[in-house]
């Protein structure tokens, strides 16, 4: 069975096998861990960690005629050591394996835990809850929320069909998020505003298309990022869908940066004549005057009929204007108005008592996702605010971190906000927008807006 294996091979099976004994126990099969750690434990040689096996099956059961066979055959002693041999026939290597796979499989007898977040929508709190009730019952179930316990509209998807995948734990949680996902957007949209006001019935639907979070958009984060993969982490169709053909390149195409914004001059537009063009005062869109523009801040170059902006190291970065609702990372940083913002983890709470023991004196903190910090002109960090629970709202004047000298900022110009996990942007329909920095190479089109500095450029292709 095992006596050919490698010292190496027979040091990873016992391992396997001390992790396998440990989830049968867990499981409530005692005595099929006490049969394997017996087996392993007298396969190979009598040192440590067989020795180590065999106390882990005595310490389960202290009179088990296997374990006890076990310890005969690795001290040598002669006897009927039939029951051990009958084991080592049954928890080979093969059923070492099967039982660290399935050991591996998910199981959701409690199922794994979803995703509970409040909304506010107007002058209302809404409430979205996630649950999964796992393989004995495979789907996932979705409610909204109102007037503190109303359960006004249900989603829920069965997963029956994907129960046998290897990565079936993950599929199902990246299945919770973005139902969750698709739940909040269509409450802010409006979707179900007939509901709520009474003159519709919401209820339970039954849906068996994926959920639809194409709005959620996630700027390409490196270099081998793309914006087709915009969804990529909360995607859970069952297959990999093929990739969308690329268009092909019309003769002649070219793209052009129209000025809609400059507080130093310069020319209109930039009509590069070639299929590529550095952002720059060395490049060929050199915004003069411009101080906060690194002489090689980014490139935009046009291949297979496509553009693709990319921002170069060592500069202040390239902001695109957001159209749809943009996933966050901590450390992502964004424009609006004339403020540069960055969101951020809260800090870790140091909130106990020195050696006296006295608390540091404080005011009243509420729970928080995450907190927006402002970052002024060289680096420094300016105000700081915690969201209050999931969400927190900028604006010139109704909002928790407001503006009100910044003339290009709206009353109420975006929320920020965490659900399920995933940090969202919203641009609360404002004149002026709002910005994200993209970070590696990023696809964008005809009629989006570019932010250098404080110059805005609108993007113009054909």
């Amino acid at each position: 069975m095992s006596e050919a294996a490698t010292p190496r091979d027979l040091a990873a099976q016992r391992a396997i096998a001390a992790r396998v004994a440990k989830w049968l126990v867990d499981k409530g099969r005692p005595d099929e861990a006490v049969a394997l750690l017996a087996v392993w434990a007298s396969s190979g040689p009598n040192d440590s960690e067989g020795q180590g096996l065999l106390a882990e099956a005595l310490r389960i059961d202290p009179a088990a005629r296997v374990a006890q066979q076990a310890f005969e055959r690795m001290e040598g002693v002669d006897g009927d050591h039939s029951e051990l041999e009958q084991a080592r026939a049954r928890l080979g290597v093969e059923e070492l394996g099967r039982l660290e796979a399935e050991m591996r499989r998910p199981s959701f007898r409690r199922a794994q835990m979803g995703f509970n977040n409040n909304i506010r929508t107007g002058d209302a709190v809404f409430h979205v809850q996630t649950e999964d009730s796992g393989l004995d019952q495979p789907h996932v179930i979705t409610h909204l929320f109102a007037d503190g316990g109303r359960v006004i509209k249900s989603h829920k998807r069965s997963y029956a069909d994907q129960v046998a995948r290897a990565d079936v734990g993950e599929f199902v949680r990246k299945l919770m998020k973005a139902q969750h996902l698709e739940m909040v957007l269509a409450l802010r949209e409006g979707r179900f505003a007939d509901v709520i006001a009474g003159r519709a019935t919401g209820g339970l639907e039954v849906l068996t298309q994926p959920p639809n979070v194409e709005n959620i958009r996630k700027l390409a984060g490196n270099k081998a990022a793309r914006a087709e993969a915009s969804s990529a982490s909360i995607s859970v169709k069952p297959e990999a869908p093929s990739p969308a053909p690329k268009p092909a390149p019309r003769p002649g195409a070219r793209f052009s940066l129209q000025v809609l914004r400059s507080l130093t001059g310069g020319p209109e537009r930039y009509a590069p004549e070639g299929e590529s063009a550095l952002i720059g005062s060395e490049g060929e869109v050199n915004l003069p005057g411009e101080r906060f523009c690194h002489p090689r801040e980014a490139s935009i170059s046009l291949r297979d009929g496509r553009l693709w902006l990319d921002d170069l190291e060592g500069g202040n970065g390239v902001f695109l204007r957001i159209r749809t609702p943009v996933e966050l990372d901590f450390g992502d940083e964004f424009v609006i108005g004339d403020q540069l913002l960055r969101v951020e983890r809260n800090p870790v709470a140091d909130d106990g008592p020195d050696p006296d023991p006295t608390y540091f004196y404080s005011s009243p903190k509420w729970p928080s996702s995450f907190r927006i910090v402002q970052i002024f002109e060289g680096g420094a960090l300016g105000c700081a605010v915690v969201a209050r629970g999931n969400t927190l709202q900028v604006g010139s004047a109704i909002g928790d971190l407001i503006f009100p000298d910044d003339p290009l900022m709206a009353d109420q110009h975006c929320v920020i906000e965490e659900q399920a996990g995933t940090v969202m942007l919203t641009d609360l329909a404002t004149r002026t927008g709002v910005f994200v920095r993209i970070r590696g190479e990023q696809e964008i089109a005809g009629g989006d807006e570019l932010l250098v500095g404080r110059t805005r450029l609108l993007v113009e292709f054909g």
